[in-house]
């Protein structure tokens, strides 16, 4: 259901966030104004943007005439006076401070209505983003998705340190759920916020696994393939070890703690690899820690997405 105090969602910056977004927004029947820095790529974001539509379709997710009426909600521009009637703005331009600093100064002269400016930035907290700032140095936050954000449901919301941002966070916060999310908010900034530095404490550990000589990387995928990684998509980790009794979690932890990995910096089993060009799958060689050659990737694609296609049950809006 749109949120009864938006007539416009305003994203700034096209890309690999920002068409996913517009799918969002518009697939949801808001008034979206998309501001590009580059008009002679209007008609690539348009085809991308047609291509979001074409999978869900594909996935028998709506008709086949969506992407045409979704697409009547959405406008191109260079112009910020554009974004003058939109209460939120989702900036998702290149992770460049002074370029985004530079956005905001013409969201305060432009943009009289709008009560949230959310970058989707992964790298700076909202301290940073709002340093510059004048009037709307409380309406900056963070709002950061997991790519394509018109997939996957999670935003995580956060404030500068000194606190102001509350009413900003709560808007996006109901905006967001609007759109089909699942936010929160976060009491405070941390770099990475939860879900990195969740991903990468396990990304860690996945290294110190193979580079111990325990296992190999294919052992690790099967093992979060096959084991407790489906648990998780129904319930959390904190339910999880409730519900277990945290008197055996206690003995574990005092087990398994002392032989985690503390490294604070990439390991071997990364630099070593990119020394010698095997970067992953985009790689000359095609090779990483799994060999991609002759594998196919579109088959790879529909195994990434299929996970996400049942969180895809919008209000979908009519034709105008």
């Amino acid at each position: 259901m749109i949120h009864k105090e938006v007539t416009k969602i305003g994203i700034i910056g096209m890309g690999m966030i920002g068409d996913s977004m517009s799918v969002l927004t518009s697939g949801h029947g808001y008034e979206t104004v998309c501001v590009v820095r580059r008009p002679e790529m209007i008609p690539e974001y348009k085809e991308t943007y047609n291509n979001y539509f074409k999978q869900m379709i594909d996935q028998k997710l709506m008709p086949a005439s969506q992407t045409e009426i979704c697409a009547k909600y959405v406008t191109y521009t260079t112009n910020y006076d554009d974004l003058s009637e939109c209460e939120i703005i989702f900036e998702c331009v290149t992770e460049n401070l002074e370029l985004k600093h530079n956005i905001y100064a013409q969201i305060e002269q432009k943009c009289p209505k709008v009560r949230a400016i959310a970058s989707v930035s992964s790298s700076f907290v909202p301290d940073a983003l709002a340093e510059k700032a004048d009037k709307y140095k409380d309406r900056i936050i963070v709002a950061h998705p997991f790519n394509p954000a018109h997939m996957v449901p999670y935003f995580e919301l956060c404030g500068t340190s000194g606190g102001g941002s509350e009413n900003a966070l709560q808007f996006a916060k109901e905006v967001l759920e609007s759109l089909d999310r699942k936010p929160v908010i976060l009491k405070k900034p941390a770099p990475g916020f939860i879900g990195n530095r969740l991903q990468f404490a396990l990304w860690r550990e996945a290294l110190n696994l193979i580079e111990s000589g325990i296992c190999d990387p294919k052992d690790v995928d099967t093992c979060l393939n096959f084991s407790f990684c489906p648990r998780y998509t129904s319930i959390g980790i904190f339910e999880h070890f409730d519900n277990g009794g945290l008197k055996l979690n206690i003995t574990t932890c005092d087990t398994v703690f002392p032989t985690l990995s503390n490294i604070d910096k990439a390991p071997a089993a990364i630099t070593d690899r990119i020394e010698r060009g095997d970067t992953g799958a985009r790689a000359d060689s095609k090779t990483g820690f799994y060999d991609w050659n002759g594998v196919d990737m579109d088959a790879y694609k529909e195994r990434v997405n299929a996970p996400y296609w049942n969180f895809i049950n919008w209000d979908l809006p009519c034709d105008k």
